[in-house]
């Protein structure tokens, strides 16, 4: 992972209703140039397809993160019950499976849950020391920003034609100057 100074510039299209930002897409994408994202004061559905992105693997690693939470329980009961400090109760074997059950539900539940809130945050770049990245303040509130990479745009003039037909508010340009924005 490259922590590199790098410096992003961004066309910034800015849209007071969901449906525009949905048709702004399409438009732009209809005539090849590439959206970066689109950043909403809530979801719209829909637009992950649009934008191209693939399904989340979050799921493949919380199943991955609970196989080792019940490995991990279901090597440490076997250790204490039979190898370490086996203890014989009115004749029973020491090596019972369903009294096994409780303990190895409760790790695979905490491992996957730990692991999942480490991931979600590795992912999302909610690292302590870095600060957020807003095009718009009022993206937290009612504003919907269309964000395009200038270094992807062939003509820039089309691009912002196209927002302004879409019915922008306000299209403005804003520079990224974080090492960490763009690293997953």
């Amino acid at each position: 992972m490259s922590t590199e100074k790098t410096i992003q510039k961004f066309l910034l299209g800015k849209f007071k209703t969901p449906d525009k930002v949905v048709s702004s897409v399409t438009a732009l994408q209809s005539e090849g140039v590439k959206v970066y994202d689109v950043y909403s004061p809530f979801p719209i559905h829909g637009m992950e397809k649009l934008l191209g992105f693939k399904r989340s693997r979050l799921t493949t690693a919380a199943f991955y993160f609970g196989m080792t939470g019940t490995t991990l329980a279901l090597l440490m009961q076997v250790f204490m019950l039979v190898w370490d400090w086996p203890i014989d109760i009115g004749g029973k074997p020491n090596f019972q499976g369903p009294a096994l059950a409780p303990v190895t539900f409760e790790l695979t539940v905490l491992f996957c849950a730990f692991g999942m809130v480490g991931t979600f945050l590795a992912v999302s770049k909610m690292f302590p020391w870095k600060t957020p990245v807003l095009f718009d303040q009022r993206v937290t509130d009612d504003v919907f920003v269309v964000a395009i990479d200038q270094e992807r745009i062939k003509d820039r003039a089309k691009a912002e034609e196209i927002l302004n037909q879409q019915g922008a508010f306000e299209i403005t340009e804003q520079e990224v100057d974080d090492p960490y924005f763009d690293v997953f």
